[in-house]
């Protein structure tokens, strides 16, 4: 307390040279007055009008009942009424190494707490004996637990067949399953397969050639993120040989600010003038390892883009890794609206600002 003020810890962030500041300032007066409020909510609740509020806050339409089934349009995602609409969320760690974060009231706290529009849920393959290709039946449920969540909350979901390799075969069981159970979903959408490593483009564009039809099946709406060589870069490739069989899909591109800059900024930039629909679904601001400092200006420089051009995006990860990109700590709780602000690392806190920027 100092000259007759209070300081109070408050999320606001100023990007400067990777620091964060936090900090907002309220008069005595001002905090007794929200105290003298806070002490009437419960006679006001008595009455009539906070419960009426209430009721209204809770008939209040969900994202998903306002935007509906989305659509590539272009080169861009529209809603239901035809309107150009930009997704912002975050997605959840490899499930096979943070199965316990894969729970509704994480979802929960992700969409109302964080205010995220899309939550992405990473099945992964091929790293340890708990990869999907090892125990599907662990990677069905935790996916169904985030379908769930996504559903009850009115948010949107990305379902992510997290591999490096090709594996073709087991993505038609896992996305005919998938797409069976949740393609009468509107919020739901299919990745289908999570960066490829050193490989050319005719080769991701035949294989989503021959798992599309096998999605479309039972999800003939729902929009698919299409893979591009080299860990989801090299966008500039399929800008000039895209997939013509499909019009509802969209094109992956990942990156980690500090290490793709400018060069990788001018790739997007040549797919987007060549009309190419992209979705940055997993994107960071720190090295492409996931550790090392938060590159606020190249990270910037990248959500200029995606705002400038209606570009969705979704930040990696939900997870507590002794990593920068891994958004919380350790003492996290499982149930995700258990988390504290203490919980919460740096680099969550400037997801949830940016998620937030501008709205």
């Amino acid at each position: 307390m100092t000259d007759g003020k209070i300081v109070l810890i408050y999320p606001v962030v100023i990007l400067s040279e990777h620091i964060y500041i936090y900090t907002y300032q309220l008069s005595m007066k001002l905090l007794s007055a929200v105290i003298l409020l806070a002490s009437l909510l419960p006679m006001a609740a008595c009455g009539g009008n906070v419960g009426a509020s209430a009721a209204a806050d809770e008939k209040k339409p969900t994202l998903v009942e306002r935007h509906g089934q989305l659509k590539v349009d272009g080169s861009r995602i529209v809603d239901q009424n035809g309107d150009s609409i930009q997704l912002r969320g975050v997605s959840f760690g490899w499930h096979n190494m943070w199965p316990r974060f894969y729970n509704r009231s994480s979802v929960t706290e992700i969409a109302k707490g964080w205010g995220a529009d899309i939550v992405r849920a990473s099945i992964g393959l091929d790293i340890d004996e708990d990869t999907f290709d090892k125990k599907p039946e662990m990677g069905y449920a935790l996916v169904d637990s985030v379908v769930q969540g996504a559903v009850e909350n009115g948010i949107y979901v990305l379902i992510d067949f997290h591999s490096h390799a090709n594996n073709l075969p087991l993505a038609k069981e896992f996305f005919a399953t998938v797409s069976e159970k949740y393609g009468h979903l509107p919020n739901v959408m299919y990745e289908i397969w999570n960066e490829p490593l050193e490989v050319k483009w005719q080769e991701t564009k035949e294989y989503a050639e021959e798992l599309l039809p096998v999605i479309r099946k039972n999800a003939p709406e729902a929009i698919v993120i299409v893979p591009t060589p080299r860990w989801d870069q090299n966008v500039h490739e399929a800008a000039d040989d895209p997939i013509t069989s499909d019009k509802n899909i969209v094109y992956s591109l990942h990156y980690y600010a500090a290490t793709h800059t400018d060069y990788l900024r001018q790739q997007a930039q040549y797919a987007i003038d060549k009309g190419l629909p992209l979705f940055m679904a997993e994107c960071a601001s720190m090295v492409h390892t996931g550790d090392g400092v938060i590159d606020t200006a190249s990270w910037e420089k990248w959500m200029d883009l995606a705002d400038a051009n209606g570009i969705s995006w979704i930040c990696w990860s939900v997870s507590d890794k002794d990593e920068t990109c891994s958004m919380l700590r350790p003492s996290a709780s499982s149930q995700g609206e258990e988390w504290t602000e203490g919980d919460l690392k740096p680099w969550a806190v400037l997801v949830k600002y940016y998620i937030n920027r501008n709205r």
